[in-house]
């Protein structure tokens, strides 16, 4: 007997609490011993078995029960854990028990009705490139299911599909950005909005939000789905739509995946341009910064204004004896970026970081519609730079940045990364109190975005929590993006970012954090605000044992569950 001619039904143990999954229960009364005895002989060199508290029974080769086949896919080896126990942000460790490599989204739903018919279900984390800062893709004593195996199977050779009549693409939960990009350009079109690093899933991104500088048009990622296949905590496959099982569909989106795995996409299309004019223009005062900046999300019809619309601070000591190279600046721009910094005396230079997209027939008038949007803004005189290139160049411009930063030994370091909304109302208190108080003398090695977007871009109905000031119709969005390259520097960083926070508390100033980490289920409660008692029937719903990402912290696992399993916070 072989492996491909085992297969085994779970049930659930004696003293579970859980209803009994839906999945059918097989034996074979008059199946030889001599069966029985290899099939044990077999399993027990998987050494999750044990561990999953696993009662089998042998069934005939014909049963649609892939137990077994699950279970073989699970690696316990010590370079598998290893490193699903680490994230980008290389601060929290967290070793689960396995890794799963699943090549089909049934998979992922036999996985976790596996979990759920254990006396003890084990947690479940989707993990795609692990782009988290915090841990929030991880799953301590769990397993993390690596996303990326999804398109490697025989029958996923292809998970990206298209209509180029209706404009939308469908594509799998693992994809990345960038794939999805080059393959819809085939065809003249791509997504409406990008987040600005383009090596993350699909998946990832459209369980947080997926920001970027096209938001204040378009919205974020999250408002450009037309259609969502999830697989839910109970293990159901539930194809969602704002139409069909609207709530799942809403509740996905931006979930922090409390709810399902994403496992498939339908994505809003637009035809793509082929060149870009990239644009900066500094400012030295924040009063002139935000206020044109939000003249310009303010031009939301296309061909008005920019096509994308972010911001940046550069500290004046990152000026001054900051590194004396960039992306984008040459190294005499960077001279009269410090120059000005000094002549004005300002603790922060400010960038509107623009792009005007145009094509062919376009060309001879896109320089015109440059200058006449310049002309409306209270810029530095003299300080506008400008680079004509292409679509992709202009998008996957991080990604370049990466490959020298690899290069350079600071990539695979500590990120603590701190990403706050913050409301309108409070961005020049913010500004005082952060940037020219507590980051004053700082000197970070990485970015600080700081740009506005357009609330009623965002659907209240989904699960990405926004600042709840009723008065204000614009948000900003801060990013301290920064990196710890050298001994001590992660500790002076964590401090910082405390003081951040604290600040904001105290001042009141509302913020709502993206990519959000709370240390205390009140923090939680605080950050979903008036969305919590809906978030928190919604898990009951969908994932009632909450074994979903755990790593996000937000509901405990109810692994010694009460009669309807839900979890608590």
């Amino acid at each position: 007997m072989t492996l491909a001619h085992i297969r085994i039904s779970l049930m659930p143990s004696a003293n579970s609490s859980c209803p009994a999954p839906s999945i059918p229960t097989l034996s074979d009364n008059n199946m030889p011993r001599a069966c029985l005895a290899t099939f044990l002989m077999i399993t027990s060199f998987i050494p999750t078995i044990n561990h999953f508290d696993i009662i089998a029974t042998v069934a005939l080769p014909d049963d649609d029960i892939f137990a077994l086949d699950i279970v073989s896919k699970i690696y316990t080896d010590h370079d598998s854990t290893a490193k699903a126990s680490s994230d980008f942000g290389h601060i929290v460790e967290a070793i689960p028990h396995g890794v799963f490599h699943p090549t089909s989204p049934a998979d992922i739903a036999a996985l976790i009705r596996l979990s759920i018919s254990q006396s003890k279900p084990f947690t479940v984390a989707p993990c795609g490139q692990g782009h988290s800062a915090r841990g929030q893709a991880l799953a301590s004593g769990g397993i993390v299911i690596d996303m990326r195996s999804m398109g490697r199977g025989d029958d996923n050779i292809c998970r990206v599909n298209m209509s180029t009549d209706e404009l939308w693409v469908d594509v799998g939960g693992e994809q990345l950005w960038i794939d999805i990009l080059h393959a819809t350009l085939k065809h003249g079109l791509a997504p409406r909005i990008w987040t600005d690093y383009l090596r993350i899933t699909v998946g990832g991104t459209l369980s947080n939000g997926g920001i970027g500088g096209q938001v204040f048009r378009h919205g974020p990622q999250i408002s450009n789905v037309h259609e969502l296949d999830v697989v839910t905590g109970m293990g159901e496959m539930i194809t969602c739509s704002p139409d069909k099982h609207s709530d799942l569909f809403f509740a996905a989106l931006g979930g922090l995946g409390q709810f399902g795995v994403i496992t498939r996409a339908r994505i809003a299309l637009e035809p793509a341009p082929k060149r870009v004019l990239w644009v900066r223009i500094a400012y030295s005062d924040v009063e002139s910064f935000t206020s044109d900046q939000e003249l310009l999300i303010s031009k939301r019809s296309s061909g008005s204004g920019f096509d994308y619309i972010e911001g940046q601070v550069q500290l004046n000591r990152t000026l001054t004896e900051g590194r004396r190279s960039s992306s984008f600046f040459s190294a005499s721009e960077l001279d009269l970026l410090a120059e000005l910094a000094l002549r004005t005396g300002s603790t922060a230079i400010y960038y509107i970081e623009g792009a005007m997209y145009y094509n062919d027939d376009t060309a001879s008038s896109v320089n015109q519609r440059l200058e006449r949007l310049l002309e409306e803004l209270s810029f530095a005189p003299g300080f506008t730079f400008v680079r004509d290139v292409s679509y992709v160049d202009f998008l996957d411009r991080v990604g370049r940045e990466e490959q020298k930063l690899r290069s350079a030994g600071v990539w695979d370091v500590p990120h603590p990364w701190l990403n706050l909304f913050v409301p309108r109302s409070r961005i020049l208190d913010f500004d005082a109190g952060v940037f020219k108080g507590i980051l004053r003398d700082a000197k970070p090695v990485g970015l600080i975005l700081m740009y506005p977007m357009n609330k009623d871009m965002w659907d209240d109905r989904m699960t990405a929590a926004t600042p709840d000031d009723g008065e204000d119709d614009v948000f900003y969005a801060v990013g301290l993006l920064r990196s710890a390259v050298a001994a001590g520097e992660l500790e002076r960083l964590e401090r910082e970012n405390a003081a951040v926070l604290e600040f904001c508390d105290r001042e009141g100033i509302g913020c709502k954090q993206y990519l959000p980490h709370h240390a205390s289920p009140d923090g939680w409660r605080r950050h979903f605000g008036e969305k919590w008692s809906r978030v928190a029937a919604l898990k009951r719903k969908y994932d009632p044992w909450a074994i979903l990402s755990p790593g996000q912290g937000i509901f405990f696992p109810a692994s010694a569950a009460v009669a309807g399993g839900s979890g608590s916070v």
